[in-house]
């Protein structure tokens, strides 16, 4: 039996299969254990536990050895999540390595430590493909430096751009994300061994080093102050997360726009097969932008859990962490799934210059107003400018008359002269789209 949204039939394609292989029950599972046959090995270096202990602990931590059936139902009996697991690794250990295992080790040293590792592989996914999305955007930014298109503001026209240079905003805060993420993700997921409290108490003198040697088998940064009522730095990497998501939705909710029909500026790739409508058989879609919004949504409301979850008892609140525990994962499959579905989006986007053209040429030059203002503002000043484009405009709406014939016909144009030149060409109102396309999309 299949319940929820990772493995669902309907919407499993949704989810990254690199990721949820990586926070699998089986990869878990593992990570748990690489935590605690590191904890042995960098004890027994120290002399906490006997040295013969520590390999026969490490031998012993291999996920494909436990019996995964009978570990949920004993988790559920004992309403522990660790416990069962320490009771089959000591039988496989036998005595006497099994009386050393989990050796001044609490639960949470193990999670923490554990969804450390797993983050950490699910980073270095992401990192990939966005990476890959950066380059796809920076060839097509260089691709379409010169292809005119609307700018808009509040959903009207505004002033004329080039589609390089709104790909360009894509790509400068995409790669301002992928900075934010990288700078984090180190700090934010650390090996944490501090024991019931975070003291060290059960190991003495010895504890810090003891985390120090566990952090560097394991490549990660020793927590220093392994306080586990502390969640700031993972809260950090998670954050950076969330504006990746404002970031993916943003892009794919240009495209859905610029997809309308009435618009049709771009296209999400398609191929023969692909729906839009079990009724409308003509309907092309833009599925995949429209699942990016929906996974970005997905994850922002587990940023709103994560946040939450720094608030904690004590120095142990399992009412804090137990949503961590659920989140992590969720979280880590959807930030990855983004990454995915982003990098695919951009990949097989289609530009339609024609349609861009068309559009521009929809109001009749009102486009290029401001253009015609600063034309005519030495001649008249800026304000007396703006009224009478302001007029001329009023009559190129209600009337359909070509606003360069309004302006012309306008009666103060007798305080300019009459060979007076006003450039209505939206190709020459670009203003530095293009150079900022070839300074910054390298």
């Amino acid at each position: 039996m299949t319940v929820g949204m990772f493995e669902s039939f309907v919407t499993r394609h949704w989810f990254s299969d690199t990721a949820k292989q990586i926070w699998s029950d089986e990869q878990t599972l593992q990570a748990w254990l690489d935590v605690e046959a590191a904890l042995a090995l960098a004890q027994a270096d120290l002399g906490v536990i006997p040295a013969d202990a520590a390999p026969q602990i490490a031998a012993a931590c291999d996920a494909t050895r436990f019996d995964p059936d009978q570990l949920s139902r004993d988790i559920a009996h004992a309403q522990h999540p660790f416990v069962p697991v320490l009771k089959q690794l000591e039988k496989l250990c036998g005595d006497p390595a099994a009386g050393y295992i989990h050796w001044g080790a609490t639960t949470q040293n193990i999670f923490d430590s554990a969804s450390a590792l797993q983050m950490r592989r699910t980073h270095a996914h992401v990192d990939e493909r966005l990476a890959h999305a950066e380059q796809v955007l920076s060839a097509l930014a260089t691709t379409h430096r010169d292809t005119v298109q609307a700018g808009r503001t509040h959903g009207q026209h505004a002033l004329p751009m080039t589609f390089g240079f709104k790909v360009l905003g894509w790509l400068e805060e995409l790669r301002r994300d992928h900075q934010r993420l990288n700078a984090r993700i180190e700090e934010s997921f650390v090996a944490a061994l501090g024991g019931a409290i975070g003291t060290f108490a059960a190991m003495g003198e010895k504890g810090r080093a003891v985390e120090a040697g566990m952090a560097v088998r394991l490549g990660l940064v020793p927590a220093g102050l392994p306080m586990r009522s502390s969640f700031d730095r993972g809260a950090d990497y998670i954050a950076a997360l969330g504006l990746l998501a404002g970031t993916a939705e943003r892009i794919a909710r240009d495209v859905v726009f610029m997809q309308r029909t009435e618009i049709g500026e771009v296209e999400e790739a398609f191929h023969m097969g692909k729906v839009g409508s079990s009724t409308m058989a003509q309907k092309r879609n833009p599925s995949t932008a429209l699942m990016l919004i929906s996974l970005c949504r997905l994850l922002q409301a587990r940023v709103t859990l994560a946040m939450g979850s720094m608030v904690r008892m004590d120095e142990g609140d399992s009412s804090a962490t137990n949503i961590t525990d659920v989140a992590l994962p969720e979280i880590g499959i959807l930030a990855a799934s983004i990454a995915e579905t982003l990098d695919r989006l951009l990949d097989g986007l289609v530009v339609h210059a024609d349609r861009m053209a068309a559009n521009l040429a929809l109001t009749n030059g009102l486009i290029v107003s401001e253009a015609a203002m600063m034309q005519m503002s030495d001649q008249i000043g800026r304000h007396h400018a703006h009224e009478l484009l302001y007029d001329a405009a009023q009559r190129t709406v209600s009337e359909g008359i070509p606003f360069l014939e309004a302006i012309r016909q306008h009666e103060m144009m007798a305080n300019l002269p009459e060979d007076q030149a006003i450039d209505l060409d939206p190709a020459a109102y670009t203003g530095a789209s293009a150079n900022l396309v070839d300074d910054l999309a390298r």
